[in-house]
């Protein structure tokens, strides 16, 4: 089989990372992710290697098959260990979650299944001292709150005092690759949430991530290691997740589709208030309240913000507990007056901008009762402290978008050079 530059890569050079040359898949209608196009090349990049695997439950194939399942009848290939990131490797709600028990062993392989979030942040010095590669693979959300891309950096220190090679096996933007949006996160504010000089919605794939990442030193001490991605074949920026007819895994428990992780994308900030945006109902990030609210004197005035692709309605809800997160729910068991959210056109709808209105007309109308959670977390997850100083001002919710235009501007410039897919 030949092995050129297809219609969707480009074949950037860099100095510390890789793009693999991929089978020629564009006489194919569908997308092909980087695990599809390893499993064609007969898993010929990873032969002969001792591997750890950084992956959860959604690195699956086209036909729904794990990695890990896949690896089981690869010829020479060694699974020493597998690193699972936050949620675990196959999350709350997959069946498969039950067979690990109480030893984190991976039935498949026989494989130590080694928590990278809760427990460790770095691997076991005598896992790295078995292996000759990393592989990672797993479907990333495309915004910035989430931990998976901190973990991956910490995989690259590691990998780097080693000397260890990572490959990374490259996926769809859930939320397509071509929108940015929202503030990059200013030093002071930086955390597991906000790891990088991302904006909220970033627009990459974990391969230009981290190709991004590792060019640029963006790790402690600014170490860099020997990084290859194999790309996708036949992916069109302008897709959303279910236009590439792959299969979709939760990202995370929550996550359980697309209009929801597109809601997330502007409602997680509400973790950094005293409202409940879900969690103990079936509609996390879909639904919003409080027993305080007032929700008609609020669906008015949001109402007449005439915010696009995204239509309001008011509820009453009770939260009761989910398995969904790990903590209790705000307002657990207490009846909650809500407004819950209906995407209408996921094209025009703006989930930053609409989250950001929401936030500053409930400060506005309840002084009193609205509360930024005491850790200033509020600041961390934006990546500024501008929305707070804002709503504090008491000035209208406009003139928050124009204040991060800038960061978007200067970071889809700054990112160009980093993207494997035109």
């Amino acid at each position: 089989m030949a092995y050129l530059w297809g219609q969707d890569a480009s074949p950037n050079e860099y100095e510390y990372s890789t793009i693999l040359p991929i089978p020629d898949l564009s006489f194919f209608q569908q997308v092909y992710t980087g695990l599809d196009i390893l499993e064609q090349m007969d898993f010929e990049p990873i032969r002969k290697k001792n591997i750890a695997i950084f992956t959860n439950q959604t690195a699956i194939n086209r036909n729904g098959t794990h990695l890990l399942d896949l690896l089981k009848n690869a010829p020479d290939v060694n699974v020493v260990a597998i690193f699972s990131p936050e949620y675990g490797l196959w999350g709350i709600d997959d069946k498969r979650a039950k067979l690990i028990g109480r030893k984190p062993i991976d039935p498949v392989h026989g494989a130590r299944i080694i928590d990278l979030f809760d427990r460790n942040i770095y691997p076991p010095n005598w896992v790295m001292s078995k292996i000759d590669l990393i592989l990672i693979d797993y479907q990333d959300t495309g915004v910035r709150y989430s931990t998976y891309i901190a973990s991956v950096s910490k995989l690259f220190e590691s990998a780097s005092n080693w000397r260890i090679p990572i490959m990374v096996l490259d996926r769809p933007n859930p939320l397509r690759g071509d929108i940015v949006d929202g503030p990059v996160p200013r030093e002071e504010f930086q955390s597991f949430e906000g790891y990088h000089l991302f904006p909220i919605r970033h627009g990459l794939t974990l391969g230009e991530a981290t190709i991004m990442i590792n060019e640029m030193g963006w790790t402690k001490d600014s170490k860099q290691v020997d990084l290859t991605v194999i790309p996708m074949a036949n992916w069109d920026r302008q897709h959303w997740f279910d236009q590439t007819n792959l299969i979709w895994k939760h990202p995370t428990p929550f996550l359980r589709d697309l209009n929801t992780l597109l809601a997330y994308t502007g409602m997680d900030l509400f973790r950094g208030t005293n409202l409940n945006i879900g969690f103990g109902t079936d509609s996390p990030y879909l639904v919003l309240g409080a027993p305080w609210l007032g929700t008609s004197y609020f669906l008015d005035k949001l109402n007449n913000e005439k915010l696009k692709g995204v239509e309001f309605k008011e509820i009453t809800y009770r939260p009761m507990g989910s398995i969904y997160y790990n903590r209790v729910p705000k307002y657990d068991g207490k009846a909650c007056s809500g407004i819950q959210l209906k995407i209408t056109d996921r094209n025009e709808f703006n989930p930053l901008i609409t989250a950001t209105t929401m936030m500053v007309l409930i400060h506005h109308l309840h002084p009193k009762e609205f509360q930024w959670t005491a850790d200033g977390y509020i600041d961390k997850l934006f990546g500024t402290d501008l929305l707070r100083v804002i709503a504090s001002q008491n000035k209208t919710p406009d003139h928050i978008p124009p204040q991060w235009m800038h960061d978007v501007l200067k970071f889809n410039d700054f990112r160009q050079q980093f993207l494997i897919y035109p």
